[in-house]
């Protein structure tokens, strides 16, 4: 188990594993990690700051652990990536750790389809604060369910300690959603007497101890702090469209179903199943009289997987602000249901609509993935008709090995036929699949893989740090900001931008978007400029822009 799960999490991460595949992407990633190397610079613990100004829209959790990595590795984006994968890798053991304790027999399914799962795979390779959150709240849940179980204040203990945990990762939204989801069990179990024993004195001053020397800290150092944090990052992004991720109510319904990929059909099973079978104990509960129709009679493990799977996505499909990483704290109750009801199952079969259902999506999945390369290439272009049959008779032939697998050696291998697949498909990624030379672009001979060619801002950073003079502006016109922060992380020094700081009058090197070169004539009257190459996989051009005379 452990070496699938370090496999999945590291392979292509690192350089011992295959790493340099896929350069930060988007715009937090290059921005965390850019506060995480500014704090470590500065020698300060406390206030995280971007370009020289306090940065207040997250607690230091994930920048604390950024920087021990830097100082260990050196500042590259695979180590900003690493507080993820380790706390995700943290969390699989655990996962496997607690079902062996409580559910044995399910154990190795659910580890496994816990970090084979898009949604594990993708955030564990996020310099972000999604699994800073997600990782340690979860082990925190499971820590309070096995403290249900067994009365052992042991247990308890990992409540307080990983909730303060996710609470300096992310905020009060940690405590909030563990606060939700034990009186929504509590309630519906009629079990008003366990949140009173929940309150547990040395629990509570462990928290605090955790918790407030930062918080207090950061707030006598920085008065703008709660109102930045509380008011603007929390409230108002739960309130309001402050920052554009408005989404309509059923977002993460989709979000959700990506997520479980490819695992969707056997996890949604289990959880109408645990649901199900919840609904009858409720039902049964409110009669006054035992419910003995299910041979899981007075199991709450079922109950207590599907109100934590289930109130997450329901709170934030309240916010007026969402993004995908809000949810990651449904997931892995998600996929502990499903393996613990692959482990229920496995001497009576799946039923076979369901086995069909789940084949024909890995199938789907594995032709997506070998078709995606040409999509990346060429996006408004229907691929071509060999491409399609190729990448369709692939993923035919896998959804036959599933079944075939599954047909022989029962539900069983159900596990082994799904990461077969998964597996493979891992080495194409972040192997030798989507991988193309760059061809026109100058000053490179390195292959360059073309999701980071097409997403990341590390090949253009390269370019230019390899072309530029000594101390040379790098400016940008109207060029998206996922970029502006990532050539700024990878050549360490903040790029000039026209629209804010105005047309550096020194000699400098210019990007902007294709469809924008024909304003440069008025922008730059009286300059001159020279085309140095184009960027066509995100539609850019590179100028040099003489001096002001």
């Amino acid at each position: 188990m452990l070496g699938f799960t370090l496999f999945f999490l590291f392979y292509g991460l690192v350089p011992a594993f295959g790493g340099d595949g896929l350069g930060l992407v988007g715009a937090d990633e290059p921005r965390y990690a850019q506060v995480a190397r500014e704090m470590l610079h500065r020698h300060d613990l406390v206030t995280p700051v971007l370009w020289g100004h306090p940065w207040l829209q997250k607690p230091a959790l994930y920048y604390w652990r950024a920087m021990l990595s830097f100082m260990e590795f050196g500042v590259h984006d695979w180590a900003a990536r690493l507080p993820s994968a380790t706390f995700a890798l943290t969390l699989i053991v655990l996962i496997y750790m607690h079902m062996r304790s409580f559910r044995r027999g399910g154990e190795l399914d659910a580890a496994l389809i816990t970090v084979t799962c898009a949604a594990i795979l993708s955030f564990a390779r996020g310099a972000s604060t999604d699994m800073q959150l997600a990782a340690p709240f979860c082990i925190g849940m499971l820590g309070w369910y096995a403290w249900y179980e067994t009365g052992s204040k042991f247990w308890l203990f990992d409540l307080y300690f990983f909730n303060a945990t996710a609470t300096l990762a992310k905020g009060p939204v940690a405590p909030f959603l563990a606060l939700l989801i034990l009186v929504t069990f509590a309630a519906l179990r009629r079990e008003w007497s366990v949140l009173r024993r929940t309150i547990w004195w040395p629990g509570v001053a462990l928290y605090m101890a955790i918790v407030l020397p930062w918080y207090v800290e950061v707030q006598i150092r920085n008065p703008q702090f709660l109102k930045q944090f509380i008011l603007q990052q929390n409230l108002e992004r739960f309130g309001s469209n402050l920052y554009h991720h408005e989404q309509p109510f059923w977002y993460y319904i989709p979000v959700a179903v990506l997520a479980l990929m490819p695992w969707v059909v056997i996890a949604l099973t289990a959880f109408a199943d645990a649901a199900r079978t919840s609904l009858n104990e409720w039902r049964a509960r409110r009669r006054k009289h035992h419910y003995v129709g299910h041979a899981r009679t007075g199991d709450a493990f079922p109950e207590f997987l599907v109100i934590w799977a289930l109130l997450p996505i329901v709170f934030f499909s309240l916010s007026q602000s969402k993004l995908p990483g809000y949810i990651l704290p449904s997931i892995p109750p998600l996929t502990i249901l499903a393996g613990d009801y692959i482990n229920r199952i496995k001497n009576r079969g799946l039923k076979p609509w369901l086995l069909i259902l789940h084949a024909v999506t890995v199938g789907g999945l594995v032709t997506f993935v070998l078709l995606m390369p040409l999509h990346l290439l060429h996006p408004k272009q229907i691929p071509p008709g060999r491409a399609l049959i190729a990448g369709g008779l692939t993923g035919f032939a896998t959804a036959v090995f599933i079944l075939i697998m599954v047909a022989q050696y029962g539900v069983k291998k159900l596990r082994t036929a799904t990461i077969i697949p998964v597996v493979v498909l891992m080495f194409y990624i972040f192997g030798v699949g989507p991988v193309f030379g760059l061809g026109p672009l100058p000053n490179t001979k390195r292959n360059i893989h073309l999701m980071d060619l097409t997403f990341s801002a590390r090949p253009m950073a390269r370019i230019v740090n390899e072309i530029a003079e000594p101390g040379e502006i790098l400016a940008l016109y109207d060029v998206r900001r996922e970029m502006a922060y990532g050539l700024s992380f990878y050549r360490d020094r903040q790029v000039w931008k026209y629209r804010t700081n105005g047309i550096p009058a020194a000699q400098h090197l210019l990007i902007t978007q294709k469809k924008d070169v024909g304003k440069l004539k008025t922008l730059l009257k009286g300059r001159t400029y020279e085309e140095l190459f184009e960027y066509p996989a995100q539609n850019l051009v590179v100028y040099e822009v003489a001096a002001k005379k």
